[in-house]
């Protein structure tokens, strides 16, 4: 704690805030105290990652002149904030999601020039809240990746410690926060693309129901299984933040026209008579022996708190891998035909059209992008379609009816987020195969498209570990009900790296 106070030693007669001590709420409140001013907080987010950021590498993108013009014209407009829990909060936002006038690069080199001339829903309520976007974080190239390597520009590292990886592929948005570069980030999360960074940086992160928030200004990956959702210290703030993003969009044929329910108010502590059903597929071979033991640790925290936990199966999500890959990267192929220099983002030259074609596409994309372009068309192809793709589908009905019937007895799943903690920078980079099973235990819930989210329980061999409650489609609320009744017994967010 001595060397976070000094990293944030400020100038004289401005105050500094560390974003690892504070809960938006807190913030919210000394805002409208007019104890701190919301320029103030930009200052303290830019400040850090002055300090941090070189070891961390989380942000592509700083937005410092537009974030502090913006901070000072609101300290005059705090009188005018009520209704807006997250007013002058400031937010990192992954660099696939669209903000008008800001570079929104993807982490590609094809998009390197890519500036959007609109912004996503989710930018648009977070401008409503009077939020300050402090700039966009790094991630894996298109979305593709479980380790934040596949980055075409820089790899993020884990702020618990930075010889490991931060996960991916929101690994900038969890490390960001984890580093208390920003008291939130936006990512998405594809196949596991939130929760698993929240698992290796110690933080929470909510995937919503599919359909919950809208997908219009995601830069797409697999558009059956995209979705926006929040990256933050605590369970509360996570619920603050998704109180504002979540809603009906006519711009998104996939939202979904459901109420949004009071998100903080299922904060109660109250777990007393709940049923937690522990799948034994997420307890099996290939689970680092840490993390089942910081797992059966939380079942027997969670029973002490009145909960009933058992031992129930889903057979099917040992297929999970495999169907995903398949789907995922067929849409893949179909999503990124578009990136061909010709309308948007770095054209290279070429004798003709085609030749232009070749090679933007083979200089742009990296290599995992390139493996699931492949993968995807393949498995598309004339022949293949039906042995593949289709079958696929039918194991992703199979899934959503596994998850069906145990959410028809229980209220929660539980498991691990990911089957190991971090690992080391380079060590499963030149192995695809088993990096994609840092996902196993992720994938299923984004092929069956219920709310899942990611909260600490611990820690294994030095870094953390990530507890998985999943729930009934759109009941993120009692997600959110048990996380923080855990979260509060347990203590686990008040624990911080030490850069």
């Amino acid at each position: 704690m001595d060397n976070l106070k000094c990293h944030l030693s400020w100038t004289k007669g401005v105050k500094a805030v560390s974003f690892l001590d504070e809960t938006i709420a807190s913030m919210q409140q000394k805002i409208k105290n007019k104890e701190v001013k919301v320029s103030e907080l930009t200052e303290s987010a830019y400040k850090r990652i002055r300090d941090v950021d070189d070891s961390v590498q989380a942000f592509l993108t700083l937005d410092e002149e537009g974030a502090m013009e913006k901070a000072r014209a609101l300290d005059e407009q705090v009188n005018q904030s009520e209704g807006q829990p997250l007013f002058g909060i400031p937010a990192g936002i992954k660099d696939n999601i669209m903000t008008e006038g800001l570079k929104t690069t993807c982490a590609s080199q094809l998009l390197d020039n890519f500036n959007p001339v609109y912004d996503a829903t989710v930018m648009k309520h977070l401008h409503a809240q009077n939020t300050i976007t402090v700039g966009k974080l790094n991630m894996d190239e298109f979305a593709m990746g479980s380790s934040n390597e596949n980055s075409g520009y820089f790899g993020t590292k884990n702020p618990w410690d930075t010889n490991y990886v931060p996960g991916g592929s929101s690994g900038g948005s969890a490390a960001a926060v984890a580093a208390g570069e920003v008291p939130f980030a936006l990512g998405s999360d594809t196949g596991g693309s939130i929760r698993q960074p929240a698992s290796f940086c110690g933080v929470v992160g909510l995937k919503p129901t599919y359909g919950r928030v809208s997908r219009y200004g995601l830069v797409a990956f697999a558009s059956s299984l995209d979705q926006i959702g929040p990256i933050t210290r605590t369970v509360e703030d996570n619920a603050y933040v998704l109180q504002e993003i979540a809603g009906h969009d006519e711009n998104d044929s996939t939202s979904v026209d459901v109420s949004v329910p009071d998100y903080r108010s299922a904060l109660e502590g109250n777990i007393n008579g709940l049923r937690i059903a522990v799948p034994k597929e997420f307890l099996e071979e290939g689970v680092d022996a840490g993390v089942k033991e910081r797992i059966q640790t939380a079942i027997r925290t969670l029973e002490g708190m009145g909960a009933t936990c058992e031992e129930v199966s889903l057979p099917n999500s040992r297929y999970a891998v495999a169907a995903y890959y398949l789907l995922s990267s067929s849409e893949a192929s179909a999503h990124l035909a578009r990136f061909d220099g010709i309308r948007y983002g770095v054209r290279k030259g070429g004798d003709d059209l085609m030749d232009v074609y070749k090679k933007t596409r083979s200089e742009g994309f990296g290599d995992e992008v390139k493996r699931r372009i492949m993968l995807g068309t393949f498995a598309l192809s004339t022949g293949y379609y039906d042995a593949y793709y289709k079958k696929a589908q039918k194991v992703r009905t199979l899934i959503r009816e596994d998850f069906n019937q145990v959410l028809h007895s229980y209220d929660v799943i539980l498991g691990p987020t990911a089957p190991t903690p971090a690992f080391k920078i380079g060590e499963q980079k030149d192995d695809p195969l088993t990096m994609y099973l840092n996902d196993i235990l992720t994938i299923p819930v984004n092929l069956s498209g219920n709310p899942a989210l990611s909260i600490p329980c611990g820690f294994s061999n030095g870094l953390p570990v990530g507890m998985q409650l999943i729930g009934k489609p759109f009941e993120e609320r009692i997600l959110y009900r048990v996380g923080h009744a855990y979260e509060q017994e347990t203590g686990h967010y008040k624990e911080k790296p030490g850069l």
